[in-house]
């Protein structure tokens, strides 16, 4: 799975990370966190709550929103995009 994120602040780009990770013998939600968390580490953002509708998103789109009110802590960005470019 490749996974990408992107940070945004008023609507402009403020940063972008993509990871890999094999998914070979491992469940798909597995794969997702394990992507979730290392592209967090990479823009030195707290791992977000998932709701949901992040669930859905995701099953529909390949890709979810976090806002702010996602986070247990303060964030410096108004959204995290993150966004399946291959599975």
């Amino acid at each position: 799975m490749v996974l990408e994120g992107r940070t945004y602040v008023s609507n402009r780009l403020t940063g972008i990370k993509t990871v890999e990770f094999p998914s070979e013998g491992q469940k798909f939600t597995q794969v997702l966190e394990k992507c979730l968390i290392e592209v967090c580490k990479l823009l030195d953002i707290p791992v977000p709550m998932w709701f949901e509708k992040n669930t859905h998103e995701f099953a529909a789109f390949h890709q979810t929103i976090f806002f702010a009110d996602q986070y247990t802590e303060d964030v410096k960005f108004d959204k995290f995009i993150i966004k399946m470019l291959e599975s």
